[in-house]
């Protein structure tokens, strides 16, 4: 008979659970994609997006779009100047730079010694894999 009496009462307990979160669910229903467009429109409007891409506010809030205080022309002119000093640097991610001197790369081998090498360490076993190089 006690048996049964906890059998019921946890029953019982766990429609009451049940019924709460199925309470909850109903309370904060998912809105409509009508809705989220409205907001996201109202928002746009409003300029609360943030700028899509990575660079956005990672806080989640809106950002003030970037504008350049120079002209067209100054900018032209200042990118003309650098580049007859030498101070541009090479198109990419890395450029063609020593990080370390900050000054071009130059191999001082020609390329018949770099394939030489190349052909001794493959001998020797010591080529690393592809994509397994040096990450500093």
């Amino acid at each position: 008979m006690m048996k049964n009496a906890l059998t019921v009462l946890a029953a019982a307990c766990a429609a009451l659970i049940a019924q709460g979160s199925f309470a909850q669910d109903a309370a904060s229903a998912p809105k409509t994609r009508a809705e989220v467009k409205a907001e996201t429109k109202a928002a746009a409007k409003a300029g609360q997006l943030a700028p899509a891409g990575e660079a956005g506010d990672q806080a989640g809030g809106a950002t003030k779009p970037l504008k350049s205080t120079k002209t067209r022309a100054e900018r032209k002119a200042e990118t003309a100047e650098a580049r007859k000093a030498g101070e541009l640097k090479a198109a990419g991610e890395a450029g063609d730079t020593n990080e370390a001197a900050g000054k071009p790369s130059k191999s001082s081998l020609t390329r018949a010694e770099r394939k030489a090498e190349t052909k001794e360490a493959r001998k020797e076993g010591k080529l690393k894999p592809a994509g397994e190089g040096d990450n500093k």
